[in-house]
């Protein structure tokens, strides 16, 4: 999809920041590592947490290898990662797995199988998918920083905005699921670069990509609302266009039945790997169980009686959700293994998870609200309104830009959804896996008021046409590898004593997630 340009300095540095954060983070969750004596001293003042969490029994005894690559990524396969290589390895086993969607951990399977295969001789199996998770979710975060800025690019129109927003992701407050095993740094890939596509006109092309997203997580089903918004507002704008001019009812009914037909398609198309993985384990749970027992080993059988796990219908018995209406496996494991449903974490307990996703939660609110208020009259009709200026073929540049509402929209549906209805920690890491939002105003705030980020001879309004002629745009020579310094994080953090308190919230927000995400997710502590 041309990602990566070397005619684009910023898009080489977006790119190259990326590597160099993906092997940071790699370092210092290591438990062997230049830095052993920080993680010995972090994992003698914080040990691994016994943590109630789905941990199989390993069915074979791991060689030299084997133990050298837990000591290295070991870290990486903590909580939910447990699942996704169990799937990799075992299938969907025990009902409560089906909660974690097929194509990353057949990804992982596929790349251990085939371009690790020579290491089968060294790694066992386990391992093998352990290392291939990991290359491939260094790979997938490194091509979603880069789809995020060239996303950024046409949406914003503001080169600087989306630069600086794209470097931004490299450091994220989910770093650390980006790294781990986790399906988050494939789904970001998958949904910013869909994204971009249908900016571009691509509706095919992003209809796929939208698609294979759903296939990684049930929130890629939400993303069907941008096709939906997509035609919508083609159809409004032709609308206003011809509205001075009588037009004939047949050829507007026929036009109108095309838009219509055209967004059920690809919503169907989006909508179809959920549904064939409902159907999927339908199949598998809800029908004959010949001879499962015997093709189970012993020690997972145990693993399922002592944790109450289910397998597939044993004795004739299936599970709940087999008799209802519309046999969902997926909302059934949820409510029933997670107790996730409609204000249901709101309890005392949980007031330090509320806590842990309060800096999210402010900062998607407040992205809301500033777009609220710069485009009061957009926000009141959809965004369905032709402007003057899109007309004269100069919209307004920037976060506030008109582009941006349906993706405000989308952090809001997402922001919203989660706190009232999810594990509230998690919110962190859903926003930022999905949406453009948290990055792209992040860098609107830091460029609108952190000065060091001024560029000479122009002003602090990222938004203005004549900001392109900033630091960013000098020439290929002056950025990339040999110039670290026009790194606008790389900038902030050189001088952080000079930036103004609100820089220095974000960037530590950023920063703090980051390294606690890495020492707590680690060692088997909650985490977002």
């Amino acid at each position: 999809m041309g990602l990566v340009s070397r005619q684009d300095p910023h898009l080489q540095e977006v790119v190259w920041f990326a590597v160099c954060c993906r092997a940071l983070t790699l370092l210092l969750q290591a438990n062997f590592n230049p830095l052993f004596f920080f993680q010995a001293l972090f994992n003698l003042l914080i040990p691994d947490h016994a943590a109630d969490a789905f941990s199989p029994p390993r069915l074979s005894a791991p060689g030299l290898w084997d133990l050298l690559l837990e000591r290295l990524l070991g870290g990486l396969s903590r909580w939910d990662a447990e699942h996704f290589l169990f799937i990799a390895e075992r299938g969907y086993l025990y009902e409560h797995n089906c909660a974690f969607f097929p194509l990353y951990p057949l990804s992982v399977r596929a790349v251990a199988e085939g371009a690790l295969w020579p290491l089968q001789w060294l790694l066992g199996l386990r391992s093998r998918l352990l290392l291939s998770a990991v290359l491939l979710n260094s790979l997938f975060s490194v091509l979603a920083a880069a789809a995020l800025y060239k996303l950024g690019c046409v949406v914003l129109q503001c080169r600087r905005v989306a630069f600086l927003a794209a470097v931004l992701f490299s450091v994220s407050p989910a770093n650390v699921f980006m790294a781990a095993a986790y399906s988050e740094s494939m789904f970001a890939f998958l949904a910013f670069s869909a994204m971009w596509q249908l900016e571009k006109g691509q509706s095919w092309l992003s209809g796929l990509l939208f698609c294979l997203a759903s296939g990684v997580r049930a929130n890629g089903l939400i993303n069907a609302g941008f096709f939906l918004y997509s035609r919508g507002k083609c159809f409004a704008f032709q609308l206003q266009v011809v509205s001075g001019s009588v037009r004939k009812l047949p050829p507007f009914w026929k036009e109108l039945l095309s838009i219509a037909s055209s967004a059920v398609l690809m919503c169907a198309i989006i909508f179809l790997p959920f549904a064939l993985f409902q159907y999927y384990a339908y199949v598998r749970f809800c029908g004959p169980d010949a001879g499962l027992e015997q093709t189970v080993p012993k020690p997972l059988l145990q693993l399922a009686l002592d944790k109450g796990y289910r397998l597939a219908a044993t004795n004739g018995v299936k599970p709940p959700w087999c008799s209802q209406r519309f046999p969902v496996v997926y909302s059934y494991i949820q409510d029933a293994y997670w107790n996730v449903g409609f204000l249901r974490y709101f309890e005392l307990r949980q007031i330090p998870n509320f806590l842990l996703a309060l800096p999210v939660t402010l900062l998607g609110s407040w992205a809301a609200w500033t777009y609220i208020i710069a485009n009061p009259r957009h926000c009141l009709t959809l965004g369905l309104e032709r402007r003057k200026s899109e007309e004269e073929g100069k919209p307004r540049a920037g976060f506030c830009c008109p582009a941006v509402f349906v993706y405000v929209v989308h952090a809001m549906v997402l922001l919203v959804f989660g706190f009232l209805c999810m594990h509230v920690q998690v919110l962190t890491r859903f926003l930022g896996s999905s949406s453009p939002v948290l990055y792209w105003f992040t860098a609107h705030l830091l460029q609108e008021h952190e000065p060091l980020l001024w560029s000479e001879g122009t002003d602090n309004q990222t938004a203005a046409p004549h900001s392109e002629k900033s630091l960013l745009d000098k020439s290929p020579g002056s950025s990339g590898r040999g110039g670290t310094s026009e790194n606008p994080v790389v900038r902030l953090l050189l001088g952080c004593r000079l930036i103004t308190p609100l820089s220095k919230c974000i960037l530590g927000f950023f920063l703090s997630y980051w390294l606690l995400g890495l020492i707590l997710h680690c060692n088997f502590l909650p985490w977002t």
